[in-house]
């Protein structure tokens, strides 16, 4: 029981807390089948996982289940349910031609006071014989950590979500006071220096000079606001630092050993800090939530005037045709924005390696 609480509650993300939830219960009481709801406002699930179902069956099986039926009930009632056949309750209605055939079944609520947050249920007990009530009390006490941990997931992304957008209004206010100003005095003097190219030649190069400063100006501008979207623990501890904390600090939260190697290294521009540590972290989330590794290695060095960031896991690995939505593109963006290049090693069982290299 201990091992499964811990196991929740080092997750942050909330569908990672949710898969963690179901994966633990159905080990916990060595069900063959496991899923949990998350119900919405139209009669639906925002979320619903499931262990013990493959991906081909999910496909045969069609849309996610609605709140009727068995999970309808429990919803309203938000009391648990053991029953040595499921099909025989009243309360079961159906289920598509696709869905494996279940019998004993275990099902709790979990809960945040009078809220229920979701229902977590399991089906065909390995053991013969069914659940017990001991199964129902032990996963009834497991639900009750389940609503922390999943509670506390929910206040992290908010608060991700609150300082994102409060950052992206910041950001959006210092483009508009100083850039753009930048840029629409830089459009008028152009559109000055055409105008005078025929009617007075001799007056066009004053203007064209006028481009090039206002032109200068901007790109300092823009310098400028990226250098203050640095995180202060770069300006307090440098790159390899603050990296290596983060490292350590997911090293923690998840199951994969997680660890950090770093040489000496030169001087480096600001914005190629914040760049190299971006790419960084959008790399180990990858590794982490996708790849299914058991280790993660991340390394920094200086290598032939190149500062060199290498993240590499031996997970499932993927087809670099199906990598959209793994960040692929914007980390790419990041490293080519400060002169450098990406590189993305992967095949299927062989795991992933994203490599960066920026000259200094």
């Amino acid at each position: 029981m201990s091992s499964a609480v811990l196991a929740v509650t080092r997750h942050l993300s909330v569908r990672e807390v949710l898969q963690v939830i179901v994966r633990s219960a159905q080990r916990l009481l060595d069900a063959r089948y496991a899923a949990l709801g998350v119900p919405d406002d139209d009669g639906s699930f925002a979320e619903f996982v499931a262990e013990g179902i493959t991906d081909k069956q999910w496909d045969a099986i069609g849309p996610l289940p609605r709140q009727h039926g068995m999970l309808g009930a429990m919803l309203r009632d938000g009391a648990p349910a053991r029953l040595p056949d499921l099909r025989e309750d009243p309360r079961f209605e159906w289920w598509p031609k696709a869905h494996p055939v279940m019998k004993d079944f275990l099902g709790v609520p979990i809960r945040d006071g009078d809220e229920v947050l979701g229902i977590i249920f399991l089906a065909n007990k390995r053991t013969p014989g069914g659940f017990t009530q001991e199964d129902q009390d032990l996963l009834t006490l497991f639900a009750a950590h389940a609503a922390i941990a999943l509670t506390n997931a929910r206040l992290y992304e908010r608060g991700r979500e609150l300082a994102m957008l409060e950052e992206r209004n910041r950001v959006a206010h210092e483009l508009h006071d100083a850039v753009t100003q930048k840029l629409f005095s830089l459009r008028l003097t152009a559109q000055s220096a055409q105008a005078m190219l025929d009617k007075a030649p001799d007056k066009v190069a004053p203007e064209l000079q006028r481009v090039q400063r206002l032109a200068g100006e901007a790109l300092t501008e823009l310098r400028a606001v990226i250098v203050e979207l640095r995180p202060a623990e770069l300006d307090r501890h440098g790159l390899s630092e603050t990296l290596r904390k983060h490292v350590r600090m997911l090293d923690r939260l998840h199951p994969s050993l997680v660890v950090f190697e770093c040489g000496e290294l030169p001087p480096l521009d600001p914005v190629v800090e914040v760049a190299a540590l971006r790419v960084a972290q959008e790399a180990l989330h990858n590794a982490l939530r996708h790849s299914e590794a058991s280790r993660v290695s991340v390394r920094l060095a200086y290598e032939e005037g190149k500062l060199v960031l290498s993240v590499e896991d031996d997970g499932r690995g993927f087809e670099q045709a199906d990598s959209r939505g793994l960040g692929l593109a914007s980390m790419r963006d990041r490293a080519e924005s400060v002169g450098g290049v990406m590189t993305v090693e992967s095949a299927l069982g062989r795991g992933t390696t994203v490599r960066v290299e920026v000259g200094v």
